[in-house]
């Protein structure tokens, strides 16, 4: 099965994506692509606004960060012209809106790290970093950022 389709099994499709903003979605250098920041964007619309602790789940959080990671595949995907060139998803970073007594950003990226190695086998084993932030741009509880090498 290919990478797509394994996201798909999964209930995730690769967004068709257009870069709007005054930076690069994505900046390759050598063999490695590091990929913006991306938000849990459907359609080009927030699939869930808030803090996570109080107007957010933590499923909800978990699954808004498995909407930002794939959307952050769709820029390598647009750089690369398919996933099949990803050799290694080699760094995470998540960002959670949270109250200040929530500790759980953990658990929340957890679930990103789980899809990364269901979809992608030893490929997808990377290293990950999981903050809290009072805030997220437009209201986004998670916001995540992947570094990835690609052939």
């Amino acid at each position: 099965m290919s990478y797509d389709e394994k996201l798909e099994s999964a209930g995730y499709k690769i967004p068709v994506t257009v870069n709007k903003r005054i930076f690069e979605a994505g900046v390759k250098t050598g063999n490695l692509i590091f990929v913006s920041g991306n938000a849990a964007k459907v359609d080009g619309v927030l699939k869930y606004k808030g803090i996570v602790g109080d107007t957010v789940s933590m499923e909800q959080a978990q699954d808004a960060a498995k909407i930002a990671f794939v959307n952050c595949l769709a820029t390598v995907r647009n750089m690369t012209g398919s996933l099949a060139n990803i050799k290694k998803i080699v760094n995470i970073k998540g960002y959670v809106a949270c109250t200040p007594n929530f500790i759980e950003q953990p658990e929340v990226m957890d679930e990103v790290s789980a899809l990364a190695i269901e979809v992608f086998g030893d490929a997808g084993k990377h290293s990950r970093v999981s903050l809290g932030a009072s805030c997220l741009p437009g209201g986004t509880p998670v916001e995540v950022e992947i570094v990835v090498e690609v052939e």
